[in-house]
């Protein structure tokens, strides 16, 4: 049987059969991936598998969110655990200098590794897409859902992040499925890589090597921003930028080609 034909499965059994109900759909489902991931099991019984009703359900489900979480630590530590390998490990290490030489505010290692949201997202992803590499989308998912929650990042687990990076304050960045990012990338707050609109497959941004994205900025659709290119805040990029540029505006256009030794995501400079 095709992988395609595979999905095709298991969409259909995703929907309500006749006389099912979409809340008796979510309970057997709920019940499944119980089986399949252990630690969630608590969490689900709370939620939806030993609610009262329909209503009890989604009152659990959205107050379960708004107060974080009902997994326990030492499940969360063991989760993550078994994640790291020697290649995230290094990616955290790279990230951590990253942090520690762009940003000024920044006057430790322990300040990044105990304080910034950012970094914690960003580490918080390269265990979610771990898991869902591993074919475990749900609980990568749950995961990065509950990233979002607390850190404010919203990443998708499938996208492609490489090492170097850093992610400025955090807030309000949106990275979405398909979107690649190479290393040594800077990203402020308010960023998004996102599609266009309801097309699907490969719809997302690819950051190359070296690029600062300034705060505000939106860079849509599947188009590259060639390596040690800057974009500047506020600019809404819809088409392809090429390498050692600095592009502005609504829509972005190209405003400034730089030097071939200028590395905008260590310089950080937001002049254009």
């Amino acid at each position: 049987m095709s992988k395609s034909t595979d999905l095709g499965l298991a969409e259909q059994q995703s929907q309500p059969s006749d006389g099912a109900s979409v809340w008796a759909v979510i309970r057997a489902e709920a019940v499944a991936l119980a089986g399949r991931e252990p630690i969630l099991q608590q969490l689900l019984a709370v939620q939806i598998t030993n609610a009262a009703g329909n209503k009890e359900i989604i009152a659990h489900v959205l107050a379960a969110r708004l107060s974080a979480t009902q997994v326990a630590t030492g499940d969360l530590v063991d989760l993550i655990l078994s994640m790291l390998d020697d290649d995230i490990m290094r990616k955290i290490e790279a990230d951590l200098v990253a942090v520690r030489e762009r940003d000024p505010a920044c006057t430790t290692f322990l300040h990044a590794l105990l304080n910034l949201k950012g970094f914690h997202a960003l580490q918080t992803h390269r265990i979610a897409h771990a898991l869902w590499n591993a074919g475990r989308p749900e609980i990568a998912s749950w995961l990065a859902n509950l990233a979002s929650l607390v850190f404010g990042p919203d990443i998708h687990p499938a996208a492609r992040i490489g090492a170097s990076i850093m992610l400025d304050h955090g807030s309000g960045i949106v990275i979405g499925e398909t979107a690649v990012i190479e290393d040594e990338v800077s990203i402020l707050q308010n960023v998004t890589l996102g599609g266009t609109g309801k097309e699907t497959g490969d719809r997302h941004p690819k950051i190359r090597h070296g690029v600062m994205i300034g705060a505000g900025a939106k860079i849509l659709g599947n188009i590259e921003i060639g390596a040690f290119s800057k974009v500047a805040a506020g600019s809404v990029v819809l088409k392809p930028v090429p390498e050692h540029c600095t592009v502005a505006g609504v829509p972005a256009t190209l405003v400034r080609v730089h030097g071939a030794d200028e590395i905008p995501a260590e310089t950080m400079d937001q002049n254009i």
